[in-house]
């Protein structure tokens, strides 16, 4: 690994941004992934910065249960974010469908369209467990910085 690739995973580790998409929520877990961004959390002591460009982003946050609609839109955003990309889902709905699941037109949760890293469950979701999923994934990130491509483990965050 050369000197630059180091720097860009130092980098990488140190200033994870984030993009968040809103599948088809009811907008709770939106406020509460904004109220983490805020002074309050301050998300920012952990280098997060919230991007609008899935070109820039590392960390993709998906709120919402995802409908067939939306789906092929998920998918064309996630395959345009470099390497490394993470995901995490955020809430119920996001996770396994919450009370859209069984709806004709709703997919049981994210992970039926593109890979998850990180679930924070919830309805809505607490910004205390969206930044300790934040926190995972820049610890696979530093991870992956160390010892290149891993497969993916799901981590699940949140009450039980």
């Amino acid at each position: 690994m050369g000197l630059a690739d180091r720097l860009r995973a130092w980098a990488l580790a140190r200033s994870p941004w984030i993009l968040h998409f809103n599948a088809s929520a009811c907008n709770a877990c939106d406020i509460e992934v904004l109220a983490a961004l805020t002074p309050r959390y301050d998300a920012e002591r952990f280098g997060v910065l919230l991007k609008g460009s899935p070109r820039h982003a590392d960390i993709l946050v998906v709120t919402g249960s995802v409908s067939r609609q939306v789906a092929p839109r998920l998918r064309r955003i996630y395959q345009q974010m470099p390497y490394p990309k993470l995901v995490m889902a955020v809430g119920t709905c996001a996770t396994s469908g919450g009370v859209f699941k069984d709806g004709y037109n709703t997919y049981m949760g994210v992970d039926k369209v593109i890979p998850v890293d990180v679930y924070v469950t919830g309805c809505p979701a607490k910004p205390e467990n969206i930044l300790r999923g934040v926190y995972l994934l820049i610890q696979k990130l530093k991870q992956i910085r160390e010892l290149g491509p891993q497969p993916r483990k799901p981590v699940k965050v949140g009450e039980e």
